[in-house]
């Protein structure tokens, strides 16, 4: 790291506002902030990438060689499977941290959204609008699903999967949830102050990453909000959704890997699960001829719960943290671990 007096080279390639940046530079008189807005490596100066000590990115990732005095690198997502065979993230003296907790509160929110949506018969609904319908059987056809007092099970307890306990908490649900490390359920990472579950108090019941199918038999709703690593990949395939009650309902804002979307299809084909909102898919945009599309049972949204125009201020809030703890030599928040691939 640089002596504590000499400037603080930080390279952004992601374009925030004056006011953002300004946010930024109070930190510290050592900062020295450059922003390059590009998603093409080609676009930014040699020299620039040659002296930048923090890099701020979305996608663009240079070599170690473009970058030899590279010692952190944050960001702008939460999930950074794209970035996994980069040759900088093998490098052992840089690291590297994500935005978790930046998009929390939108995508719980979306989160509850389709459980209220999915639970109401929502698609039902609008498809007898459609046809002008005033439905002669809607005491049966539109009977809900209640939140209130369901089983809700979260797979993922990270910064999403703990702001849906916290809006959830009020509804009365039994929440059930899958940690990778149920030996610490307290919270290591970045969350918006007053939101998420940071000593987790929230959940009825903490499962392993080995007891998901015991947790799934129990659930009248499933939240799939894992990341996208070798061990959760087509981690939710047939077994699992066998698992499942046939009215449960499943609402997907993980990465879109993590389900085996062949055997998803199936299940709702077959009324095996009762219905599904579904944000992320394996293949993205999703194909205009894909099945997905004409089930009755399926809500579809193109990768948005995310979205939020909140979302550069709490990535500067998240940034703004993690730099005062660089400039401390304190430890990072929301640091990537290549063992566990998040």
């Amino acid at each position: 790291m640089t002596p504590p007096t000499a400037p603080l080279d930080v390279l952004l390639t992601v374009s925030f506002s004056e006011d953002q940046l300004a946010q930024l530079r109070q930190l510290s008189p050592r900062l020295r902030l450059t922003t390059v807005p590009t998603r093409t490596i080609d676009e930014i100066p040699a020299e620039l990438l040659s002296r930048a000590e923090v890099l701020y990115t979305d996608r663009v990732i240079p070599t170690p060689t473009q970058a030899p005095n590279l010692k952190w690198v944050q960001f702008h997502f939460a999930g950074i499977d794209f970035a996994l065979d980069a040759p900088l993230l093998a490098q052992p003296d840089v690291q590297f941290t994500t935005l978790s907790g930046a998009a929390a509160p939108q995508v719980a929110e979306y989160t509850v959204m389709m459980l209220l949506a999915l639970g109401h018969r929502l698609p039902d609904v609008i498809a007898s609008q459609s046809k002008a319908e005033w439905s002669r059987n809607r005491w049966e056809r539109f009977a809900p699903s209640e939140l209130r007092g369901s089983t809700v099970g979260i797979l993922g307890y990270g910064s999403i999967g703990r702001e849906i306990a916290r809006l959830l908490h009020p509804w009365g649900v039994q929440l059930l949830a899958v940690k990778r490390d149920v030996m610490n359920p307290e919270d290591g990472g970045y969350m918006p102050a007053g939101l998420g579950d940071p000593s987790g108090d929230y959940f009825t019941r903490l499962y392993p990453m080995q007891a998901i199918h015991s947790m799934l038999k129990l659930c009248d709703y499933i939240v799939i909000c894992l990341p996208l690593t070798a061990h959760t990949r087509g981690l939710i395939n047939a077994e699992a959704l066998a698992a499942c009650k046939p009215d449960a309902k499943l609402v997907h804002i993980g990465r879109g890997g993590v389900v085996d979307q062949a055997s998803l299809l199936n299940a709702l084909q077959e009324k095996k699960i009762a219905g599904a909102a579904l944000d992320v898919f394996s293949e993205e945009p999703l194909p205009p001829d894909s099945p997905f599309w004409k089930l009755q049972n399926v809500i579809i949204s193109p990768h948005i719960a995310g979205i939020s125009p909140f979302y550069q201020d709490r990535a500067v809030a998240m940034f703004s943290e993690n730099l005062r703890r660089y400039l401390e030599s304190a430890p990072l928040l929301n640091r990537f671990d290549p063992v566990r691939g998040y």
